[in-house]
């Protein structure tokens, strides 16, 4: 990992009536010292750009779902581009990030230099009933057991749409309950070896309502695609041409190493690499080491 470094310039971006998104920039020309997202690169080569999507982090408001769609998402990653005056540039993310990685550079492949990518996630029924219904539950007992405990037993059908409704509850106390119990069991199941730190992370309320929130809400709306939409061929298609280099822990339950061998059998160009050690957290050893080795790789690309 490089040294942590500070942004040299932070800025709100108003993207629509509602949403304004704060963003960052490290590295490169101006560069100083800043915290651990922006260690993956080499501030000398890059121009490292961090942002919060819409109702995340420092973006406000503050955990809204009105106005928040992938495709929302896509947009606003083309008009901080296009703010930064940035003719193109590499994109870099993992789960969540994988997918909107995917999904900006479909339909954006003419601005993508490079892509690096860790824990696919194209938000399939198949990989969330995994992971919220019926899979990751057999390795995790235990807190599985505390993420179903806020649902009635009668509706555990589907953990996700059952979760959206106290997510959405007009009781506050309902509300932070889900989130913290929902947030948990990510947090919980992210590393092979369990971070206190991330657990207690799960336990703060504002955190915890925004990330839950908005996760569930992509989620109950299949992330605003058609199934499967990310790996179809005539997507593939459009981004065969940029260099990707992909990291998949072998032990990560959050998005399963399945998802990342079905977009290397789509696109057999990728550099797929497996961490034999790993789950799903970029903060695992092996999978650090090798996303610096691969944005190290990329840095001379133009």
């Amino acid at each position: 990992m490089y040294p942590e470094i500070e942004p040299f310039e932070t800025g709100r971006l108003q993207v629509s009536d509602l949403h304004n998104l704060y963003y960052e920039v490290s590295g490169g020309p101006g560069g100083g010292t800043s915290p651990k997202d922006r260690t993956f690169f080499n501030p000398e080569k890059y121009k490292i750009i961090l942002f919060d999507q819409r109702g995340s982090g420092q973006s406000t408001p503050s955990a809204s779902l009105e106005e928040n769609t992938t495709w929302d998402l896509v947009k606003d990653i083309e008009k901080i581009r296009e703010h930064l005056k940035i003719d193109k540039w590499h994109v870099f993310g993992g789960s969540w990030g994988s997918t909107l990685s995917l999904a900006y550079a479909e339909a954006h492949p003419d601005r993508v230099i490079s892509l690096t990518l860790r824990g696919i996630f194209t938000l399939r029924k198949s990989e969330l009933d995994f992971f919220y219904q019926n899979g990751a539950s057999h390795l995790f007992p235990e807190a599985w057991e505390e993420y179903i405990a806020p649902i009635p037993e009668a509706e555990r059908r589907d953990m996700v749409l059952a979760y959206h409704a106290q997510l959405n509850s007009a009781d506050e106390e309902t509300r932070l309950k889900a989130a913290r119990a929902w947030s948990k069991w990510e947090m919980a199941t992210s590393r092979l070896f369990v971070s206190a730190e991330d657990i207690k992370k799960a336990e703060a309320d504002d955190w915890a309502n925004a990330f839950a929130r908005i996760e569930n809400h992509y989620f109950v709306n299949e992330g605003f695609m058609r199934q499967g939409q990310l790996l179809d061929p005539q997507e593939i298609e459009k981004i065969r041409h940029i260099p990707c280099r992909v990291i998949q822990g072998r032990y990560d339950v959050v998005c399963p190493a399945t998802t990342a061998y079905a977009l290397k059998k789509a696109w057999p160009e990728v550099e797929l690499t497996f961490v034999p050690d790993a789950g799903h957290s970029a903060r695992e050893p092996g999978t650090s080491k090798l996303l610096v080795e691969a944005t190290d790789k990329f840095s001379d690309l133009q």
